[in-house]
């Protein structure tokens, strides 16, 4: 009896604990080894050592979870507790638009400069009227084209290509800007897109491109660096204010100190992916950056007027590319 009792006792105590631990998903749109998968997966099991017993962060990779519009609406009614946002936070807040000037981020130490002295205090709170909140800036990635009609050498090549873009507003302008003829389309549609001729063309990182396959349903790839795109490691307030504050503290800290991983990993992952893709058989040239930077002022002058202090974001951007 007594054993029967201790037994018991100990059932009920691990089902309270287990019951104790809060379970949070994560949900993005990229394929599996893509870089914001592998930013999730980082995260998820630096918070899961660190907290454990408290809290288990999951990640659905690949769409599981909604498409980039769905899962903003999930993030705002609690369904999903972590997303990772990047092009379509320009229709959150148009100041995110600035992400979308072409040229302007230089590189990763420069993103980075931006992040810590301008983007924390002028940026992240525009997201908390809509009832988001940022919690770490990762990255998607320095972004190039791919097609199936000609490679792009300079702005003109583009001229009547159907290319997709992600939801936002600013990429659509600019590649209208350079003469090809944009269309927004959710990234879990794109490889059927491509395949069956709906779309000729892409723009995306090397490491989006590889894992989502998309190399395999295009035959140029064009090195245009044409835009750096973070990633927002992004919350629902009123789900993630139920939480106890301690352990939103716990959860912040850790996602911020993801960050220099990220940005580490990419720097590296870069370099080995297009090596796989050279390998691939798609056709890669270097595009002519001084003609698509030429072909770039209006974009930014439509920015400066329609997006209320746009320029003094480009402005601030533009002196910390040292």
């Amino acid at each position: 009896m007594l054993r029967y009792a201790f037994v018991l006792a100990l059932g009920l105590a691990a089902t309270a604990a287990q019951a104790q631990t809060i379970e949070l998903k994560l949900g993005n749109t990229s394929a599996p080894g893509a870089s914001q998968t592998a930013a999730a997966e980082e995260f998820a099991k630096r918070v899961n050592e660190k907290l454990a017993g408290k809290v288990k962060v999951t990640v659905f990779a690949n769409s599981q979870l909604g498409n980039e519009n769905e899962l903003l609406q999930k993030l705002k009614i609690g369904t999903v507790d972590f997303s990772q946002p990047s092009t379509i936070m320009s229709t959150v807040a148009g100041e995110f638009g600035m992400f979308d000037m072409p040229y302007l981020i230089k590189d990763r130490a420069h993103m980075a400069r931006f992040r810590d002295e301008v983007f924390w205090k002028e940026m992240a709170p525009k997201t908390e009227a809509q009832g988001l909140k940022i919690i770490a800036v990762w990255e998607n990635g320095f972004r190039h084209i791919t097609n199936n009609v000609r490679p792009i050498n300079r702005p003109e090549d583009l001229k009547g290509i159907k290319l997709r873009v992600p939801p936002g507003i600013w990429r659509a302008k600019m590649f209208q800007a350079y003469g090809a003829s944009p269309s927004p389309l959710q990234f879990n549609e794109l490889f059927v897109a491509l395949q069956t001729g709906v779309m000729d063309a892409q723009e995306n990182p090397l490491s989006n491109i590889y894992n989502a396959k998309l190399h395999e349903v295009q035959k140029y790839l064009s090195m245009t660096n044409h835009v750096y795109t973070p990633s927002f490691l992004t919350v629902g307030a009123a789900r993630w204010n139920k939480l106890a504050a301690g352990l939103r503290k716990e959860i912040e800290t850790i996602a911020l100190g993801t960050q220099p991983w990220v940005l580490a990993n990419e720097e590296k992952g870069d370099k080995a992916l297009l090596d796989k893709l050279k390998g691939s058989g798609i056709q890669i040239n270097n595009a002519d950056r001084d003609a698509f930077v030429k072909a770039s002022g209006p974009i930014y002058e439509e920015f400066a007027k329609q997006v209320p202090g746009g320029k003094a974001l480009v402005d601030k951007a533009l002196a910390l590319a040292k």
